[in-house]
């Protein structure tokens, strides 16, 4: 399956895309607060490459506290409400070489979309604070499938919906974590793993990824790379 020889390149968010500062820690650790009298809930809650839902889940039962019963969507409402505060903070920044990745692909036949763990909504608030909402066609999210592994369809099926027709084999996913890398990995996607997340360039090369580099400012290896991938190479 193809789109006329384009390729989708689907984004990671945090640590890929942007640092929010810690504004999403805070406001989860803040909601649960809120919602539960419990401070700094996720102290001992693993994040990185995880989908937003998964990490409420595990912080719910790690107090003991019921996820079946709506609890997790309390817990989505109000972290919302608190991010649309603390994403304003002077901590966030864009991530190296980002605005001039973006401009560059924009110009390339390719489409942009996003593959993240974050809630549609939740990733809408982090890009915004950025002015980066309008560069991505569409994209899944954390709020589509709890499970990271299951995303890349989910995207797959929206830009179908769009007229673009892809299959793994056409999309190629940039993210800082290993989740990143086996949740392309595993449906026959190409990925990029950038070390401008938690992990480290030589633990990312210990992943399947395609290649590894230090940021997106090295433009000439990730842009040969998509170029090769693009000819059939």
């Amino acid at each position: 399956m193809s789109n006329n020889g384009k390729k989708l390149v689907l984004f990671d968010i945090d640590g890929t895309l942007i640092s929010a500062g810690g504004a999403g820690t805070r406001s989860m650790n803040l909601a649960f607060h809120a919602l539960f009298g419990i401070e700094d809930a996720f102290r001992n809650i693993p994040m990185a490459g995880r989908t937003d839902p998964q990490i409420m889940k595990d912080g719910l039962k790690s107090h003991n506290l019921p996820y079946m019963d709506g609890n997790v969507g309390k817990m989505e409402a109000m972290y919302l409400e608190y991010l649309e505060r603390e994403i304003q903070n002077s901590m966030r920044h864009l991530k190296p070489g980002i605005r001039e990745t973006l401009s560059t692909l924009r110009k390339m036949d390719v489409v942009i979309g996003l593959l993240t763990g974050n809630l549609e909504k939740g990733a809408g608030i982090k890009l915004n604070a950025f002015g980066l909402n309008d560069c991505f066609v569409d994209g899944a999210y954390g709020s589509d499938d709890e499970d990271r592994d299951k995303l890349l369809p989910v995207a797959i099926g929206k830009f179908a919906k769009k007229g673009l027709e892809f299959g793994p084999e056409d999309c190629i996913v940039i993210g800082d974590t290993p989740r990143d890398v086996q949740c392309a990995k595993i449906h026959g996607a190409y990925c990029i793993a950038v070390a401008t997340g938690p992990y480290t360039k030589e633990s990312l090369l210990d992943t399947a990824a395609d290649i590894v580099i230090d940021s997106l400012e090295a433009t000439d290896k990730y842009l040969d790379f998509i170029m090769s991938v693009m000819s059939g190479n």
